[in-house]
């Protein structure tokens, strides 16, 4: 019995000896980017992505007129005791001239985008496209620009209007936009004043 123990005694120190060094556990929760359950859902860091509402109306009009009018008149007359005489000669001219122009433009949507960088005060640069093909016309929104962590709504999404040089850019191409397209002879026409 006592070379049992005696026995015991020795395997336990010597696996004691052996013994690695326990690893420290590591979790499965990345505490750089997880967020409770609680958290606030709005965008705040790099690869966060927000709702933005597009809503712009853009109308522009510019009219100008001009009125101009000159009058010059000259007369003379004479008389002698044998001849009595008078002449007169007036010149006059006049123009009137009037432009108007006017533009106006909409867009409306709703567009995802994705913040790219944080700056030093906070303020997210965001960018972001959305790919539309209807019927073989192919249309594409982007948007890119400056947004305050402030101005995202509850439900992460933001007015187009928020967002500091914003640069929104509607733009296809397809059969609709091929036939907008004026003709060469029209152009070469216009270029030489012909029309």
């Amino acid at each position: 019995m006592r070379t049992e123990w005696l026995l015991l005694a020795a395997l336990t120190g010597l696996l004691a000896g052996l013994a690695v060094p326990v690893c420290a556990q590591e979790s499965l929760i990345s505490t750089g980017s997880y967020r409770g359950i609680a958290a606030d859902r709005r965008a705040y860091r790099v690869g966060d992505i927000l709702t933005v509402n597009v809503l712009e109306a853009a109308r522009a009009r510019s009219s100008a007129n001009t009125d101009a009018g000159s009058d010059l008149r000259i007369s003379a007359s004479a008389s002698t005791p044998g001849y009595q005489g008078a002449a007169s000669a007036g010149l006059g001219a006049s123009s009137a001239g009037g432009a108007e122009t006017s533009r106006a433009g909409e867009l409306r949507t709703q567009l995802s985008v994705r913040v790219l960088e944080v700056l030093a005060d906070g303020t997210l640069a965001v960018e972001g496209a959305q790919s539309l093909i209807i019927n073989g016309e192919d249309q594409r929104i982007t948007l890119s620009g400056l947004v305050r962590p402030e101005d995202i709504r509850a439900d992460n999404s933001l007015w187009s209007h928020r967002i500091a040089n914003a640069r929104v850019e509607f733009s296809g191409s397809g059969v609709v936009s091929e036939s907008q397209r004026t003709s060469i002879v029209y152009r070469v026409l216009k270029w030489m004043r012909l029309l």
